[in-house]
């Protein structure tokens, strides 16, 4: 469990998980809206190497973040109604491909991730800072 206390540290606990990913890694975020999420992806993306501005896929669904050491596909399912719709957008070939998957909202379709999957949950306390825990599959 981590205890984030300012966006930064988010950023800086993913710079450095970032650094342990490899080729296939999966993260499924769960969390409520402003818990902590995207500032998450961007320490990612930061910690592997791309210089591309991270921003949130709510209404796209999909950014693809290249030129690290390995690219980042950053999913969020939150406006996805079924399935069948994360699969239209190529998820299957994304969680097969060369580069780290993060999907925000995964808990609405667990049963579309790996076995490896790594599940983070991110929660607000009272005081402002946000727990990130690793959790099971729901």
């Amino acid at each position: 469990m981590t205890i984030s206390h300012s966006p930064a540290e988010t950023i800086a606990f993913a710079r450095t998980l970032a650094a342990t990913l490899r080729r296939g890694d999966v993260l499924a975020l769960s969390g409520d809206l402003g818990a902590g999420k995207t500032h998450f992806v961007k320490g990612l993306a930061a910690g592997l190497g791309t210089t591309a501005s991270v921003t949130s896929p709510t209404f796209t669904l999909l950014h693809e973040y290249p030129g690290g050491r390995l690219p980042l596909y950053h999913f969020d399912f939150y406006r996805l109604d079924d399935a069948d719709e994360a699969l239209k957008i190529g998820l299957d070939e994304y969680l097969d491909g060369d580069g780290v998957c993060v999907i925000e909202w995964a808990e609405k379709f667990p049963t579309l991730l790996p076995p490896h999957t790594r599940w983070l949950r991110f929660t607000h306390r009272e005081d402002g800072a946000r727990v990130i825990e690793e959790t099971i599959a729901p």
